[in-house]
């Protein structure tokens, strides 16, 4: 029923647990262990070891969605999962809306101007006045019982009142801000390698990402020249793009859609075993996460239920946007582009996986995982389903390609950003001019780069390892010569459920679990 402790000593106490647990789970011997209970050790050590290297970033001192996301995500979901009686949910969501004026209140007492980067409060502001609204005028509505919507209102309107200070305090800390935002080589390398199981540093991730970008868009070109008589995929996608869905709800039918597409695909092929009872509902994305997160999203049922129910959130706009600016955030949502973004988010991206590995992960696979493994699977998703013949137009095609492409950009301008080779408005203009993106959209996604260094090198480094993992296993299999798109399906089928049931390991760990290599 409670928010965490956000005080500045309960952040100390947190990073003294998390090495005093390093050191104890790296004392647990191989011996006696089995190979699965090696890789939930290692799983954890490197969980534990990515903590203690952030601990002296002090984040808690930076980002005010540190006291804003917890409340406001676990409100909603409360509602979003029904898993009690709708008496018990009001309760605890009464109790969690009586906790935030405090949690907040600690957050005005740990957020460092000397510390904190204007760019990072302004996401941080943004969700705090989405968040006002959520707690007033939103959340009430969820419940059906007038007298229990009556005290929701109540508890409602002083969790309002808080945000509202909320607000003005982060208004008058953006504009007193003087930190910085880059993470730094040392902290982004041990990171890839600590954590992440992966061999090499942040300069040669830089260097990967540029050659990934160079074959991507040489692909798209010869793509583009064969199906339209010209190499400039950026006007063919321009063109595309003017074929999108014209209103908000027009794109979520367009999701479901293909949604439904996607699943039966793996029906009639059986690229993947579909859980029995699953089902992804197709719905628009939570107010309170539309000034921060303009792209497609997914969330999974918790962890510990039986509940087989994912939810694809589609990126409605911001309260108060204008039409102009909403056709332009449609068109990035276009008929073409859809199927590739609906394939990463559900099937067999996001939703099967989550869902196949909350069916067969250990315990603690499913509290701890990395982004490289989800993220890259959910890239990989896309691109197996084009290898199978998914993707039957030509735009389609590079729709997805673009997408990889873009995820290339990525890794170039988080790193670069980080390592001090860029500034802020430097990444943005890599973005305009590599990737399609108009200023707007270029200028929130480099402030997501700078906000959260290293998760956006995630998506397309995690799916380059699992194609080297990929080409392993049908080596052992004794396919290794075979085009993959030609392996025979059972062959594909089985690393793929075993690939995602292992979790959301860091890569090194889910090679280890899919090969039997020892630890």
């Amino acid at each position: 029923h409670r928010l965490d402790d956000l005080s500045a000593e309960s952040f100390a106490k947190r990073d003294a647990d998390a090495t005093d647990w390093l050191d104890r789970f790296e004392a647990v011997p191989d011996d006696g262990l089995d190979a699965d209970a090696r890789i939930d050790r290692d799983l954890a050590i490197a969980m534990l070891r990515g903590r203690t290297i952030t601990a002296d970033w002090q984040g808690w001192k930076r980002d005010p969605l540190t006291y804003t996301s917890p409340a406001l995500g676990g409100l909603f979901g409360l509602f979003l999962h029904r898993l009690r009686p709708e008496a018990e949910l009001v309760d605890a969501a009464i109790a969690r809306l009586e906790e935030i004026p405090r949690a907040l209140e600690q957050g005005r007492q740990n957020i460092d101007p000397s510390v904190a980067h204007p760019l990072i409060v302004e996401r941080g502001l943004a969700s705090a006045k989405a968040g006002g609204r959520y707690v007033r005028d939103l959340l009430p509505d969820e419940v059906a019982d007038p007298d229990a919507q009556k005290r929701m209102r109540e508890a409602g309107r002083r969790a309002g009142e808080a945000f509202d200070a909320w607000v003005e305090h982060l208004d008058t800390v953006r504009q007193e801000a003087t930190g910085e935002w880059r993470f730094g080589e040392e902290r982004y390398t041990r990171l890839l390698r600590e954590k992440e199981n992966l061999p090499y540093d942040a300069r040669s991730l830089r260097d990967r990402g540029q050659a990934e970008y160079d074959r991507l868009d040489a692909e798209m070109r010869a793509l583009c020249l064969e199906a339209r008589g010209t190499e400039d995929w950026r006007a063919v996608l321009h063109e595309a793009n003017e074929d999108h869905p014209r209103t908000e709800e027009e794109m979520r039918i367009a999701y479901a859609d293909w949604t439904e597409r996607s699943r039966q695909f793996l029906v009639e092929t059986g690229l993947v075993t579909l859980p029995e009872g699953d089902a992804c509902v197709v719905e628009p994305s939570p107010v309170f996460q539309r000034p921060v997160i303009g792209v497609a999203s997914y969330m999974s049922s918790p962890a510990f239920t039986d509940k087989l129910l994912g939810h694809f959130f589609v990126p409605f706009a911001p309260d108060g946007t204008p039409e102009e600016e909403l056709q332009k955030r449609l068109a990035a949502n276009s008929h073409s582009g859809i199927p590739t973004t609906a394939v990463h988010e559900t099937y067999p991206g996001h939703h099967w996986h989550i869902t196949w590995s909350k069916m067969h992960a250990s315990r603690i696979r499913l509290v701890l995982g990395t982004p490289y493994f989800s993220e890259g699977w959910a890239l990989y998703a896309e691109r197996v389903m084009r290898e199978r013949g998914f993707f039957t137009d030509p735009l389609q095609e590079l729709q997805h390609l673009e997408a990889t492409l873009f995820r290339a950009a990525r890794i170039v301008v988080d790193t670069s950003l980080h390592l001090g080779d860029m500034d802020f408005e430097q990444g943005v203009a890599f973005m305009m001019e590599k990737t399609p993106l108009p200023e707007p959209t270029a200028r929130a996604e480099v402030g997501r780069y700078c906000w959260w260094p290293t998760q956006a090198s995630a998506y397309l480094t995690g799916c380059l390892e699992i194609l080297r993992i990929r080409e392993r296993y049908l080596a052992e299999s004794g396919v290794g010569d075979i085009p993959p798109a030609e392996v025979d399906v059972a062959i594909m089928r089985e690393f793929h459920d075993r690939l995602a049931a292992s979790g959301r390991l860091p890569l090194g760990l889910a090679e280890r679990a899919v090969m039997g290599d020892p630890a």
